[in-house]
């Protein structure tokens, strides 16, 4: 029998894949304006203190807990874990210009757990990418911010993500290209403390040591938990920073969740040179939802409003009020 007329279950899936992928498209276009970014000066390094991008990062699990019980789908034990040092990258460190995603002279950042998509499209959001309203388009067919990033359809996104260790190899090839251009880019890559568990990651490390790769900065999310339970259970990465100097980084270590720590160890990293530098921000999964911090359950699942409405009351809002923010 012919291939072309071969219809068993893989074939059948990928069809369907496609099929909805033309879909898609076709409904995008008709929105051709829908993410386009927000009137938006804030281009460039902005710097922002300490006590305003905690008042941010808050904002940005609000955003969190909404869109997740509104799509009823996302990850968000470790969106809420890396708000605070996402936050600082994009409102303090980073180069960037959100009505100018491809503006020659950026920073380079990119999240290689990529899962953890509500917290990354939410921070694009309140930063200036998109607007807000379309984070309740989250994971819905006729939308652009999809469970996993990508770089065609989501504006600001650098390269499609999701499998995990591959974004440190990326940065590594960003940042090796801005030396060889002579470029004073500054490259950002942040990582799930589970994906250290992946081959890539140390060969990407060594890559970034033998050419001596002083322009970029890693942010391991040091939450000790991933979908299956505590990293120490399923494959233990300890003693991490030992590992990661023992592979020519110099290391940083802070407190994920406090702001001024955060920003220091960034600063800290700036001023290295002749290695690249890697921060290992401890902090703890489900931050800023106490019932359900250090719950590695959490890890893959979305609140329900209920659930999100409680969350929100004890970040001082609620669940209709935040989705009315988000509406606009």
């Amino acid at each position: 029998m012919p291939a072309c007329l071969f219809v068993g279950p893989v074939s059948t899936f990928r069809l369907a894949r496609f099929t909805i992928a033309r879909v898609r498209a076709r409904i995008i276009a008709h929105w051709p304006n829908r993410m386009q970014p927000e009137p938006c000066t804030y281009a460039g390094r902005l710097e922002l203190p300490a006590s305003e991008l905690a008042g941010i990062a808050r904002d940005i699990r609000c955003d969190v807990l909404t869109m997740n019980a509104h799509a009823g789908s996302g990850h968000t034990g470790g969106s809420l874990s890396a708000a605070d040092f996402l936050t600082a990258i994009l409102f303090h460190a980073a180069a960037i210009d959100p009505a100018r995603p491809r503006w020659p002279d950026r920073d380079f950042w990119n999240v290689s757990n990529a899962h953890i998509s509500p917290l990354i499209y939410s921070t694009m959001a309140e930063r200036g990418y998109f607007p807000l309203r379309e984070l309740l388009a989250f994971r819905r067919i006729d939308g652009s911010l999809q469970g996993h990033p990508c770089a065609h359809e989501t504006p600001g996104i650098e390269v499609s993500a999701g499998s995990l260790g591959q974004g440190l190899s990326v940065a590594v090839g960003v940042a090796l290209a801005a030396k060889l251009d002579n470029h004073p880019r500054r490259v950002f890559c942040c990582m799930g403390d589970g994906e250290q568990q992946e081959g890539a990651i140390w060969e990407a490390a060594m890559s970034a040591a033998h050419y001596r790769l002083d322009n970029i900065t890693a942010v391991i999310d040091f939450n000790r938990m991933q979908i299956d339970g505590p990293v120490t259970e399923v494959i233990g990465i300890d003693p991490l920073a030992d590992k990661w100097r023992a592979f020519g980084w110099r290391v940083f270590e802070c407190d994920g969740h406090e702001m001024q720590a955060i920003l220091d160890a960034l600063a800290e990293a700036d001023r290295v040179t002749g290695q690249p530098s890697v921060v290992l921000a401890h902090t703890v999964m489900g931050r800023g939802w106490p019932a359900i911090e250090n719950d590695h359950t959490w890890h893959g699942k979305p609140p329900t409003v209920d659930q999100a409405d409680e969350a929100l009351r004890g970040l001082g809002t609620t669940y209709r009020q935040w989705l009315a923010r988000l509406s606009g």
